[in-house]
């Protein structure tokens, strides 16, 4: 059952969700090979505001799926007759409809107290299921008319999904539409859960007083520190490991990882780019304000903008002891915001574009009707302000 009292003059932070799934499978029971159900509870803080059903039907394993899901009654049952025929064989109306016909997922008995009753966190609830329990072969649905089911409609169609008929809903997971839209909740509700529910893209959002935030909270200077320490680690034993070796396209490793134009560059060279990292990790750690004083700082910094987002995403363990000590902020880990913040422009990342060869060079069209400095690789370590200019004896 739902605590209503828990959700009492509660913000609807997505950061405190969580989904707890409930699903009991009997083990020689022949019934249960076709049609898996999980029970899923909603959590916020623990605590219960809501919960939802989804069900697998597995074409291949069920002997006839249609009657099967029809035994579970209810909205299972309309699915089944809607997609299937007697024989259990899929219609060729749903067969035209997705791409590749092999399973369906059915998402339904949605309920979420206030304030999580919003389509945007629904879709989000539905959009993790759908990672958590399909692949590129299914087609989910959901109600698109019946009792209580409004919310859930909403939630399908942000995630892109098409009316299939009067009742349903339906998205085609071999498709790339869904998961674009996919990504776009889960980057609204991040950008909510930084502001402790508030939703920054409503109409009633004021946001001059975060514009002048700074984006470099201790939690997030700390893990781009370990980011860049780490890829000034590799860089400093790739640098001593290649020489002045020259590397082919699709080489991997730090200086595999730069634009093609320096991928014919000296030891000297790749000592200097290793340094870059060092320098921007220094400042880091000192707690200085952090700017690239220079073309190849700017490259190292994208690198550790990069790396420190990997390693929210695959490091979490680590990350938490690394922050473990730190105060929270809303505006943690807001890479984004990072990559658009700390940098006067973003000209150095033309190199990457094969559309543009030869930009980096001062005298190309293209370079001259932009402005564009010390894009060539021999250029990368002159520093845009010589008053800015790094000590000479650093270390290295």
């Amino acid at each position: 059952m739902i605590n209503q009292a828990a959700t009492t003059g509660a913000k609807a932070d997505p950061a405190t969700l969580s989904l707890e799934f409930r699903h009991i499978h009997r083990l020689i029971d022949p019934g249960d090979a076709g049609v898996q159900i999980w029970q899923i509870q909603v959590l916020a803080d623990d605590k219960a505001v809501g919960s939802l059903r989804a069900t697998r039907g597995l074409y291949w394993k069920a002997d006839n799926l249609r009657e099967r899901m029809a035994d579970e009654q209810s909205f299972l049952a309309l699915v089944a007759q809607q997609l299937l025929d007697e024989q259990g064989r899929f219609s060729p109306q749903f067969e035209e409809f997705v791409d590749m016909a092999g399973s369906v997922l059915v998402v339904d008995e949605l309920d979420l107290a206030a304030p999580w009753d919003d389509p945007w966190i629904a879709a989000g609830l539905a959009a993790s299921i759908i990672d958590r329990l399909t692949d590129n072969q299914f087609a989910v649905v959901f109600p698109r008319v019946a009792p209580g089911a409004a919310l859930l409609a909403e939630a399908a169609t942000l995630l892109a999904a098409e009316p299939f008929s009067d009742d349903l809903l339906i998205i085609d997971t071999a498709l790339a539409a869904p998961e674009e839209a996919a990504h776009r909740v889960q980057e609204r509700l991040r950008s909510r859960a930084r502001y402790g529910g508030a939703d920054p893209w409503s109409e009633d959002w004021d946001g001059e007083e975060e514009e002048e935030e700074e984006v470099l909270t201790a939690r997030t200077r700390t893990v781009l520190r370990l980011a860049l320490e780490e890829l000034a680690g590799q860089a400093w034993s790739e640098a001593t490991a290649l020489g002045d070796k020259p590397l082919h396209r699709g080489a991997g490793g730090v200086f595999g990882a730069l634009p093609p134009v320096t991928l014919r560059q000296d030891g000297n060279w790749r000592r200097q780019m290793a340094r870059a990292f060092d320098d921007l990790a220094a400042d880091l750690s000192s707690g200085v304000e952090v700017r690239p004083r220079c073309t190849g700082e700017e490259m190292a910094l994208h690198l550790g903008i990069a790396r420190a987002e990997g390693l929210t995403r695959n490091r979490p363990r680590l990350v938490r002891e690394a922050v473990a000590d730190l105060p929270q902020h809303r505006r943690d880990f807001d890479w984004t915001a990072c990559s658009a913040g700390l940098f006067e422009d973003h000209d150095v990342l033309m190199l990457f574009d094969d559309s543009l060869d030869g930009v980096e060079d001062s005298g190309s069209d293209v370079n001259q009707a932009l402005g564009m400095v010390n894009l060539a690789p021999l250029d990368w370590f002159t520093p845009f302000d010589p008053e800015q200019a790094r000590a000479v004896d650093r270390g290295h």
